[in-house]
């Protein structure tokens, strides 16, 4: 199965004229399932931070999160589901299914709303199919 469709036809598709400057599906484990070409080159430490936060809600609020060595102020979220982030006028969105991690990175002028729900919608759907 080709996880790229989910990335180029749902998480970067258009919405209200805007889109996500860089999406990923990427496994528990660190794994690349499926990326945009603008998803930035990530250390495994940084996945594992994340991941933990997810098991221990608030343990990134103090450091922020980092992704690619990008720093994002971590704001409010779903504990154990969703992790929101901030930097200057754009931010990040993370939603943690059963086997994956979905990522959206967006710039203005979309707005954080609508990248949490493309990001939260194909999570929601991703869990709904057992993944």
């Amino acid at each position: 199965m080709s996880w790229q469709p989910y990335v180029d036809d749902h998480l970067m598709s258009e919405i209200e004229g805007h889109r996500l400057t860089a999406a990923a599906i990427i496994g528990h484990d660190g794994n690349v399932w499926a990326k945009s070409d603008m998803f930035p080159e990530f250390k495994p430490e940084e996945i594992t931070n994340i991941m933990n936060d997810f098991a221990e809600p608030g343990s990134l609020a103090p450091t922020g999160l980092f992704l690619g060595s990008t720093k994002y102020m971590v704001i409010q979220g779903e504990a154990g589901s969703v992790i929101r982030g901030k930097k200057g006028s754009g931010g990040i969105t993370i939603k943690k299914t059963n086997q994956a991690l979905i990522f959206g990175i967006y710039d203005e002028p979309m707005t954080p709303g609508q990248c949490n729900m493309v990001v939260e919608r194909m999570g929601d759907y991703l869990i709904d199919q057992g993944m």
